[in-house]
């Protein structure tokens, strides 16, 4: 009896083992591991070209060494070595140099880019952002902070243009003042030569200092700050500013390097402003044609070069040209002291009659 109650034992255990390892075998496996998430890879840094740096610099440079020429000329030497400092740029290097040096101020705005900087850590949107402002440069101006952007250009690049522009009115002003002296009446040595050496200066790009070049790379990439101070201006916006704030958001994109230097040539073309200068241009040279004593070479210097470009840059930036003040005509005595008519023939022939004496 007891030998059949252990073997009864034996087979429960074997049973009851033989089940659990049926039931293991019968159970679902375990679930897979969570898959792995990639992190999105990291923006492109901000870049810039720098043949577009160089272009800034090159810009700021003509605009500060232009702006220093003093009106005060004791000699034609000093005047023929004005007009080479001021008609030493071409057209649309300067306008290409314009909308550069803006991109470089707007890049100086964080909240600007800040702004452009989210949608440059997602692949898709960042391609489809790029592809969208090199077809319309406008689209930089939705970006947080395109506003106060925009008004550090308008502020330093029209700032620019407003020191060169006085700075001809004050040249334009010693055209007459500097009459008093003898040697102002003399004629120009070699007139045909200046005005060859003026056409030859406006066919070669300002040149960069390679030390400015160095300050723009580093402030462009965040490097190093110019200091200025933001300001909200309200659209619209001149061409310049809405293609420097273009160039910009690329720049902040990962997209304004060398591989897209066409692309952003084409981009920085502004028509108007081109325009404003080959008109300054043309009347320089039609100007130095015609003049002979040295006091006419300083009218040409002051307003066809110093004048007519700086009220160029002023509108390229979208701020205001100075206007010219009223002019002051004459008062005529008898109208202002004698009243109306006593100026005239007929009150002039009753004045000269003796008066009767009573």
């Amino acid at each position: 009896m007891r030998s059949f109650s252990r073997t009864r034992v034996v087979l429960t255990t074997t049973a009851v083992a033989l089940a659990a390892m049926v039931a293991a075998c019968s159970s679902p496996p375990p679930p897979p591991p969570p898959p792995v998430v990639q992190a999105p890879p990291p923006p492109p840094p901000i870049t810039l070209s720098a043949n577009v740096v160089e272009r800034a610099s090159a810009f700021r440079g003509y605009m500060a060494r232009a702006s220093q020429v003093s009106p005060t000329f004791q000699n034609g030497d000093q005047i023929q070595a004005s007009l080479k400092v001021g008609a030493a740029y071409e057209t649309k290097s300067l306008m290409n140099g314009a909308v550069a040096y803006a991109a470089v101020l707007a890049l100086q705005d964080p909240t600007f880019v800040a702004s452009v900087r989210e949608i440059a850590a997602h692949p898709a949107q960042r391609q489809e952002m790029v592809n969208n402002i090199f077809s319309n440069p406008s689209y930089a101006t939705v970006f947080k902070g395109a506003d106060s952007a925009a008004g550090l250009i308008i502020d330093t690049i029209g700032g620019d243009g407003l020191k060169l522009f006085m700075a001809g009115k004050a040249v334009k002003q010693a055209a007459y003042d500097v009459q008093k002296s003898s040697w102002s009446k003399s004629s120009v040595v070699d007139r045909d030569g200046r005005l060859a050496s003026a056409k030859s200066l406006s066919t070669s790009p300002a040149l960069a200092e390679s030390a400015d070049v160095a300050v723009l790379q580093q402030a462009s990439t965040g490097g190093q700050s110019l200091g200025l101070t933001p300001r909200p201006a309200e659209a619209p916006y001149s061409p310049v500013v809405i293609r420097g704030l273009a160039v910009a958001a690329l720049a902040a994109l990962g997209a304004a390097g060398d591989e897209n230097l066409t692309s952003i040539d084409a981009l920085s073309v502004d028509p108007a402003t081109n325009s404003c200068l080959n008109m300054a241009k043309l009347n320089l040279y039609q100007c130095l044609a015609v003049s002979k004593p040295h006091y006419e070479d300083i009218f040409c210097l002051g307003q066809h070069i110093l004048i007519d470009t700086g009220a160029c840059v002023i509108k390229a930036a979208g701020a205001t040209v100075p206007p010219e003040p009223p002019k002051v005509l004459p008062v005529k005595e008898s109208i202002a002291t004698k009243g109306a008519g006593s100026n005239s023939r007929k009150a002039k022939t009753a004045a000269k009659k003796p008066v009767k004496k009573s």
